[in-house]
């Protein structure tokens, strides 16, 4: 016979005092591991919504990102003419080379300085790249030294707003506008014409190519003739599966989210386990009644079990509740890709919710078990004889 679970929840209210610690305690361990979490899902999703499912990224075999990698202007030239390569209306292949730069650069409000990526692009680049839109003022003009900048970037650096000067690689440019990317990798990044980045720059090669493909069927066999081909020691694969797996700087996020959950839930669990044996030590003689009326020490175990993981359950309740309006927050890190500021929002999924709550409850079993046990193992003469 089974104890009805009211009289577990109504333990837990009639009690408040004694469990407000422990419900603050794994709201506070709940929200932080809620909180690390939806950083690594705000970078992963980043770089998962970047991309066009018709385009094909091509970067030096070996390398790890367009950052580190370069394309030859000769190896470049042999592209545009590959069959599979896609035309536009005037018969021009739609291809272009980019050319990524690693700046450092003051930020807002004097709070030091950190590294930007500075992609030089062409016009056919850009349309390439149709998640982007202008949302202030005008595109760059070549050979004006002239920038667009991410708006997300503009509220996190010095000198971005529209019609300011920053200097970097020996020149002064201009800001001449501020672009959206759609919640992807672009709104991470300054934009300029690719001929005049490599003239100031001094770079003698592209960093990475972008191609469209007629069809899903020849951008494989553009992927497979480019590595196949010996005069092109190049890689190419999907753009949306590059950047997909451009993830690294989530991973190291998700181990300290993990690594700080795990040491705050054991003092959330020692608070659990304090709590739940006040409980039983209070309620010795409820013990020993419920088994003069019948009710086997197995279940006076499940019961208390359920009211701990119901006391930790209220915990995680509040530590999500605590969590969420962080939800869509933007803010920055370091890429460990690039070395450049990244820039994403928080992202509170249900999913990540639904987590956070079976964490509380896990904390809230292992906290309990001890005291459940005890409780359940109490002289029957022994407990109804206590004061």
């Amino acid at each position: 016979m089974a104890v009805p679970i009211k009289y577990n929840v109504r333990n837990v209210f009639v009690r408040w005092r004694a469990t407000v610690a422990t419900v603050l305690g794994v709201a506070l361990v709940v929200a932080v591991y809620v909180l690390v979490q939806s950083m690594a899902s705000g970078l992963e999703r980043s770089s998962r919504n970047t991309g066009d499912p018709r385009n094909v990224m091509i970067v030096r075999k070996g390398s790890t990102a367009e950052s580190s990698s370069q394309v030859t202007r000769e190896q470049f030239r042999l592209l545009p003419y590959l069959p599979q390569v896609a035309r536009n209306e005037e018969g021009r292949p739609l291809i272009s080379a980019d050319v990524l730069v690693l700046i450092n650069l003051p930020r807002r409000d004097n709070r030091g300085e950190a590294n930007v990526l500075l992609r030089g692009i062409s016009h056919v680049g850009m349309e390439l790249r149709p998640q982007v839109s202008l949302v202030s003022n005008r595109w760059f003009t070549p050979g004006k030294r002239e920038v667009v900048v991410a708006c997300r970037l503009a509220d996190r650096f010095a000198n971005f707003g529209v019609g300011d000067r920053f200097k970097t690689g020996g020149a002064e440019l201009t800001v001449v506008g501020w672009m959206a990317g759609s919640n992807s990798a672009f709104d991470s990044e300054i934009w300029m014409d690719a001929d005049e980045a490599r003239s100031i720059f001094d770079r003698d090669n592209y960093s990475s190519v972008l191609a469209r493909a007629n069809s899903p069927a020849d951008a494989q066999a553009l992927i497979q003739r480019i590595e196949s081909d010996k005069r092109l020691p190049l890689r190419a694969d999907m753009e949306v599966k590059y950047y997909a797996g451009q993830t690294m700087t989530a991973v190291p996020i998700r181990i300290l989210g993990n690594f700080l959950a795990t040491a705050m839930s054991i003092g959330a669990i020692f608070a659990a386990m304090n709590t739940m044996y006040a409980s039983v030590g209070a309620r010795t003689r409820e013990i020993g009644t419920l088994r003069v009326l019948g009710y086997r020490g197995f279940s006076i175990l499940a019961s208390f079990l359920i009211e701990g993981a119901f006391l930790a359950l209220l915990g995680g309740v509040l530590g999500c509740a605590l969590a969420l309006p962080l939800h869509g927050y933007s803010t920055g890190t370091m890429s460990f890709e690039s070395f450049s500021e990244t820039v994403f929002q928080f992202r509170i999924t249900p999913t990540l919710i639904g987590k956070g709550l079976a964490f509380s409850v896990v904390v809230g079993l292992v906290g309990s078990f001890l005291p459940a046990l005890r409780a359940s193992r109490l002289p029957m003469i022994a407990a109804l004889k206590a004061v």
